[in-house]
């Protein structure tokens, strides 16, 4: 038998962290931009699609974000007050 204490934590141990797709809609703050993350639920009684959005303050590191960018962004630990997400690739340039 292993002793737990010996084993390393994993990926799979620590949890899945939630991964969106979201468009760049602030860049004015350093390290940091806004973003909007769109979805579409129906509406329980009338079952109209409704259109959903959510504001995120995302951590930037290298400032690489302008407005209109399609990022990729991941759930981490809290990096201040407001922000708990950080992006993980920028997957389209604004043009």
């Amino acid at each position: 038998m292993t002793d737990t204490a010996t084993q390393q934590p994993t990926a799979s141990t620590r949890g899945r962290r939630k991964v969106r797709l979201a468009t760049v809609i602030a860049d004015k703050m350093d390290k940091t931009v806004i973003v909007q993350v769109g979805s579409s639920k129906a509406h329980r009684l009338y079952r109209k699609t409704i259109q959903q959005r959510t504001k995120f303050k995302v951590h930037d590191e290298k400032n690489e974000c302008g407005v209109g960018d399609l990022v990729r962004i991941t759930e981490t630990r809290p990096i201040s007050k407001e922000k708990r997400w950080r992006v993980l690739e920028i997957v389209e340039k604004a043009k």
